[in-house]
């Protein structure tokens, strides 16, 4: 290559003018398709895929660009390696988040969303991602939304979706049921109101029953540990015993007291059982009382008529608050219904009360309290002066020994005041109490999950309605797929009110329609579904955008999927990612999929802050993308956000320390501009090369782009050693291995040294394995001046890692009994230690 061809033709070298190159690029990109995947002919298929954002009116965030970027950068290594990459991109554009502030601002979200849609693509192709945006998709287009409505139906089919009076907490400023994750100390996360509880008709999803199967298969799934762990504690596996306890002096009857369901006209009666749930069958012994959800559909008829208003004003106090505040009051309310029950271990009655730390979705709504060696119980026992019995103490401490506090310990432990199970350890005893209940009806082995069934039904406006409709005649009908979708109509007022109900409610002449069924007047399903069944299947819909007859082409998923590596963020360790394994599942076993995992591959990405702060409108540390890239390009402001720190963690973001990274890119440009091809590159500059080839290609599978960035500034570094000219061989290796992180200028650069096509085309290069090795030199190593040994180091070595080597070598370290009072080194000759 010669010079003249790196050069102006008055002579002078061409500055890095990012901002012309980067039009430059993207315009060609579009204009060449160069991101245009083709989906049927790819022989080595790679989908890369990243979390669709929520397009706010604020625009992209930076922490939006740092995801984006770490995937892109892998996606495009990718592709480099010889895959054909389909890395597409679209919008979760639906939502509470849509609604709310298109109701601050006095738009309609109709109107709103499209052009905040406009505006992140704008942002998001300025960043230069490698986007196939022919695929882009929304989940607000009726195209899109009318498969999630068949999402539904398919659940619906398989008896996975059912409708329930249920408990929920309810935002009375939103107007909007809330997840228990979105209540923060009694308080809604978006506005801060108080958060009470309501019992609404929801619609939800048995994902109860996939609770062992998306458990199991955590165990082989290559994904982040941390997000394992989170979904392994929300599923929540226990094995434990459910025990019943029969209710002393009552009877349920079976019939009403005006009509006999004997042939003899007498109402049937039956004995009536509460069940719990336990993990601690082994302090059966030490349950003195039980506790009820004040929902319990048993608390009204428990209640003695002496009870009965207590009860009723307890039941009315719960009901005013949140489910999340009620687990963590540490206030130990409740009431005495006046009813008793019969410990079946120990044949005693023991009193029923209802309290507030008792939810019905626990379990079976009810729980033994063993207050000896339970620390709510404790507290609650202690609060209304109920017995405490301990069953379980530590060896050599005697069974009467009184409790200060519960006592929790089961290791070095065993049973007391447990009939013929005393002595037995705490393992050796649950099992064997509950094979002894078990014999006479009173227990029996159970597996529980903390894992319940996803309510997806939302009172408000802008979502996908619920494709069902209600007959008087036929029942719940669900709506014909040849009727899909059910588009949500156009309605000026989509404010929420305080019912309860949805808008839509408001819309007779939408809601009112004949029965699918038998033609008869029938209504429609009011509410919308949850924004999380909207993309819990969004990454199976992007290759197949193009068909409008199918959700998802059979062939191009069975070509493109499972997912081979999605990243995200850790905040969807639980709700999102596990509700699209959940989806994937039930679409496998419905036979519309091959696989039951959606993503081969997963990895968390961490969290950027500003100067050690967390970034908020507040503080006034927000990072606009677009303002640093305009200032100093995207290849800079990509390449800086993956310098700030090891991705899955994240890191701080100051304004002082991108420049570093801009003069990085500099320095690459000038040292391709100024390369020549004459003669043979330098040994030692090919040998860092190389180094930093082998470094990069291990650094970037790893999500390690905090340090294969470094080595790359450290390799240019010792190519302009002393201001010398590159030669070309040295620095077209560097062109590629930037790529992923600066893909504007790596195109210039690949196009100035003569290439034609895309350096993405152009393939990964190969490091020599001998060449890349480490040169090393003979140290001598003295102690106290007299010759101890030799040891081999690298050239370059320094006096720190000179004398660790030499202190490892046995020989040699064992002259050195101490701390060195001083050392003498002389580069690539001499270690003297003195001791």
């Amino acid at each position: 290559m010669t010079e003249s061809m790196h050069r102006t033709p008055s002579g002078e070298v061409a500055g890095y003018d990012p901002a012309a190159i980067e039009r430059k690029w993207q315009r060609r990109w579009e204009d060449r398709g160069t991101h245009h995947t083709d989906l049927d002919a790819a022989v080595r298929p790679f989908y890369a895929l990243m979390m669709f954002p929520y397009p706010s009116a604020e625009g992209l965030h930076v922490g939006n660009l740092f995801a984006f970027t770490g995937i892109d950068i892998y996606g495009r290594f990718q592709r480099l390696q010889g895959h054909t990459v389909f890395e597409p991109l679209g919008f979760d554009a639906f939502g509470i988040h849509s609604e709310n502030f298109a109701l601050k601002v006095g738009t309609h979200p109709a109107d709103l969303i499209p052009r905040n849609i406009d505006n992140f693509r704008r942002q998001l192709k300025r960043a230069g991602l490698m986007v196939d945006w022919r695929h882009e998709l929304s989940t607000t287009d009726p195209a899109y939304y009318k498969w999630t409505q068949w999402v539904f139906l398919e659940l619906f089919k398989r008896g996975l979706a059912y409708r329930k009076r249920a408990a929920v907490n309810w935002c009375p400023n939103d107007k909007a049921v809330l997840a228990n994750e979105q209540v923060i100390a009694g308080e809604c996360e978006r506005c801060g109101a108080r958060v009470e509880q309501r019992f609404l008709e929801q619609w939800f999803f048995r994902i109860t029953d996939y609770a062992r199967r998306l458990l199991a298969n955590l165990d082989w799934l290559d994904w982040s540990e941390s997000t394992k762990t989170a979904q392994r504690n929300w599923i929540g596996r226990s094995e434990g015993a459910e025990i019943t306890f029969r209710v002393l002096d009552f009877e349920e009857f079976s019939g009403s007291a005006t009509a006999a369901a004997g042939s003899s006209g007498e109402v049937v009666a039956h004995p009536v059982d509460i069940r719990v749930f336990t993990t601690r069958a082994d302090t059966v012994f030490g349950a003195t009382y039980l506790v009820l959800a004040p929902e319990h559909p048993l608390v009204d008829a428990l209640a003695t008529d002496e009870q009965r208003a207590d009860v009723a004003a307890y039941k009315a106090r719960t009901a005013k608050q949140d489910i999340v505040t009620r687990k963590v009051n540490k206030q130990k309310t409740g009431v005495f219904t006046g009813a008793y029950a019969m410990n079946p271990a120990t044949q005693q009655p023991i009193p029923i009360w209802i309290a507030d730390y008792v939810l019905m979705e626990y379990g079976t709504g009810a729980i033994m309290a063993v207050p000896g060696h339970d620390e709510r119980d404790f507290e609650f026992a202690t609060t209304h002066d109920l017995p405490i019995v301990r069953v379980v103490a530590p060896f050599g401490v005697s069974a009467h020994a009184p409790l200060a506090e519960a006592y929790t310990e089961t290791e070095g432990t065993h049973l007391v005041n447990s009939s013929g199970f005393d002595g037995l350890t705490v393992n050796e005893a649950a099992p064997a109490i509950t094979t002894w209940l078990a014999e006479s009806g009173h227990a029996h082995p159970i597996v529980n999950y903390r894992l319940h069934d996803w309510c997806i039904s939302r009172q408000r406006y802008w979502g996908p309605p619920i494709p069902i409709i209600y007959c008087d005649a036929c029942g719940t009908v669900p709506v014909p797929e040849r009727d899909l979708p059910v588009e949500l109509p156009f309605v000026e007022d989509f404010k929420p009110d305080d019912t309860g109900v949805s808008p839509l409610a408001r819309v007779e002449s939408w809601y009112r329609v004949a029965c699918p069924r038998c033609g008869g007047s029938a209504r429609r399903e009011t509410d919308v579904s949850d924004t999380f069944l909207d993309s819990a299947w969004y990454f199976l819909r992007y290759p197949s955008t193009d068909f409008g007859d199918v959700p998802f082409d059979r062939e191009r998923t069975e070509k493109w999927l499972p997912v081979n590596s999605y990243i995200g963020g850790n905040e969807h360790a639980v709700l999102h990612l596990l509700y699209s394994r959940f989806v994937t599942m039930v679409l496998h076993d419905a036979g519309h999929l091959e696989f039951e995992e959606p993503f081969t591959r997963f990895r968390a990405h961490g969290t950027i802050v500003r100067e050690g702060a967390k970034m908020s409108k507040s503080r006034g540390n927000v990072v606009n993308p677009d303002e640093y890239i305009e200032h100093w390009g995207a290849d800079t402001f990509r390449t800086y956000l993956m310098f700030l720190g090891p991705y899955e963690e994240g890191g701080d973001f100051r304004d002082q320390s991108i420049a570093g990274v801009r003069r990085f890119l500099d320095r690459l440009w000038s040292s391709v501009i100024d390369a020549d091809g004459i003669g043979e590159p330098d040994r030692d500059v090919m040998r860092k090369v190389h180094q930093t080839i082998r470094k990069v290609s291990e650094d970037v599978p790893a999500l390690a782009y905090n340090t294969a960035i470094p080595a790359m500034m450290e390799c240019i570094n010792a190519i302009r050693r002393n201001e010398r000219r590159p030669h070309v061989r040295e620095v077209e290796p560097l062109i590629h291995l930037v790529a992923p992180f600066a893909p504007h200028i790596a195109e210039e650069l690949w196009e100035r040294l003569g290439h034609e096509g895309s350096v993405f085309d152009a393939g990964w290069p190969a490091y020599d394995a001998e060449l890349a090795a480490e040169a090393l030199i003979t140290l001598a190593v003295q102690v106290n001046g007299k010759m101890r040994g030799t040891i081999r180091v690298p050239t370059e070595t320094t006096q720190a890692a000179a004398l660790s080597a030499a202190l490892a070598d046995p020989a040699i370290g064992k002259f050195v009994p101490g701390p060195p009072k001083k050392v003498v080194f002389v580069p690539g000759r001499l270690l003297n230690v003195v001791v």
